[in-house]
């Protein structure tokens, strides 16, 4: 690997003891909180939406229509983080972290209070996507400033791990908003479709104001502190990364595709499971997601610390092209009705298989990037992959045709969405062992002018 001139590579100070820890905890449990409001609105445009705010007359065109509002907000994602990605690379990455948890919070609440299609008409899902806007430009800030905070508190041998708790964070957000909607699912249908489906909306307001509690306290990272100080902060982050950067960006986007495997087996599945060609009850297949969450949650930073023994690209590959094959056995089990074969299925693929390449991009994608555009880089190029992953839910429904049982279909779609994150990862370079201070920089600056401004 050709590194930059060692005058460029001044070593990043250690990170205060007990730091790294903390800054771990506080992207774990944040991104809990804020996926737990993310996810509540998948479990809910599954099982709820298609009745409350779309036309009960064609349940087809409803369940159609309400996926879509799922991905309305990986739509948005893209947006946020241009807007989000810029501002944490010039005010820092706490700031954003406190930022996105308020708007995630208070958007989501206001999910809760949303008047139905009986009461209102139309606007009813006008308002629902304006909601689902706002939360889409919240997650796409929520994950790479995370990532960026832990990776560079961590220790530089334990990266991945570290890093890591961003991720299964955000499992842990899926299983907490999977176990509140379990209870909401059992209520009959009078009152789940009148009042039941608010509650875990409402909770939110719990959720932005604990999280908002954890983050302020959080101290900025050592290599941000260290950037400010000696470069000062970059005054167009997004020039510099699409000049220097512009084939990581492009690996990026290509490897977030891999969210797609998150998108089809958390809603169009739970949508397929339920649906009356097969059957299945909402709370047992509710049940088959928290287990496999359950599981994800110790997978995830199992994975990670073995890449930072053997590196990220085979933990990553492992990930990427075993969920392929893995959705052939989970959508297939579904469709045999058989409930014990679809929960153990749905444990290996979700739990453990897609759990690889889950836990190790934080830290993969992260090291792509110096620090002065790492959150850019990360924010832009995730959101605009998870925007495709978004949609995938809604072409999953178009696949699996008028019927919507066509599920070997929609295994051969999702395998084929997982063929870029491969590539990608096949032509990154490696990037476990490199040190803090001269990840990214591949190439040398010698002829970039450093393009900032005093802090």
């Amino acid at each position: 690997m050709e590194f930059p001139p060692k005058e460029h590579a001044v070593p990043v100070p250690a990170a205060p003891v007990g730091q790294p820890k903390k800054a771990a905890l506080a992207a774990w449990i944040g991104s809990a909180l804020e996926y737990y409001d993310f996810f509540i609105y998948g479990s809910a445009a599954a099982l709820i939406f298609p009745d409350v705010f779309f036309d009960e007359s064609d349940p087809a065109t409803a369940t159609l229509l309400s996926l879509a509002t799922f991905g309305v907000a990986y739509a948005a994602r893209p947006v946020g983080a241009l807007f989000l990605g810029h501002f944490g690379d010039r005010l820092g990455r706490k700031k954003i972290m406190v930022f996105t948890l308020i708007l995630m919070g208070l958007s989501t609440f206001l999910i809760g209070c949303l008047p139905t299609r009986d009461q209102v008409g139309t606007l009813a899902p006008v308002l629902l996507v304006l909601c689902r806007v706002l939360q889409g430009i919240s997650a796409a800030g929520e994950q790479a400033s995370a990532n960026s905070m832990t990776l560079e508190h961590a220790p530089p041998h334990r990266r991945g791990f570290f890093t890591s708790f961003t991720l299964s964070g955000t499992q842990g957000g899926q299983l907490l908003a999977t176990l509140v909607f379990l209870p909401v699912a059992a209520l009959p249908e009078d009152q789940l479709l009148s009042w039941g489906w608010r509650v875990p909306f409402w909770l939110s307001v719990a959720v932005a104001v604990v999280g908002f509690v954890i983050r302020r306290r959080l101290e900025e990272t050592p290599a941000f502190t260290q950037q400010t100080a000696s470069e000062g902060v970059v005054r167009l982050p997004l020039v510099i990364l699409m000049r220097e950067h512009w084939a990581d960006v492009l690996r990026v986007i290509a490897g977030a595709l891999i969210a797609s495997v998150s998108t089809i087996f958390t809603v169009w599945a739970l949508s397929y499971a339920t649906s009356d060609s097969v059957g299945m009850s909402r709370s047992s297949m509710l049940w088959v997601g928290a287990l496999a969450n359950l599981v994800a949650l110790a997978a995830i930073p199992l994975w990670a610390t073995l890449s930072d023994r053997i590196g990220r690209r085979p933990v990553y590959l492992i990930g990427a092209a075993g969920s392929a094959v893995a959705m052939f056995g989970y959508l297939w089990a579904i469709s045999t009705g058989s409930y014990p074969l679809t929960l153990v299925l749905g444990i290996v693929a979700f739990g453990v298989v897609y759990s690889a390449a889950n836990g190790v991009w934080p830290s993969f994608y992260g090291e792509m990037f110096t620090t002065r555009v790492r959150l850019s880089g990360m924010a832009i190029g995730t959101q605009i992959g998870f925007a495709v992953a978004g949609f995938a839910v809604t072409f999953a429904a178009q696949i699996a045709g008028p019927d919507g049982d066509g599920w070997l279909a929609v295994a051969v779609f999702t395998a084929a969405l997982c063929v870029p994150p491969v590539i990608a990862v096949l032509s990154a370079r490696e990037t476990h062992q490199v040190p803090t201070e001269r990840l990214g920089e591949h190439r040398s600056r010698a002829t970039s002018q450093p393009e900032t401004v005093s802090a």
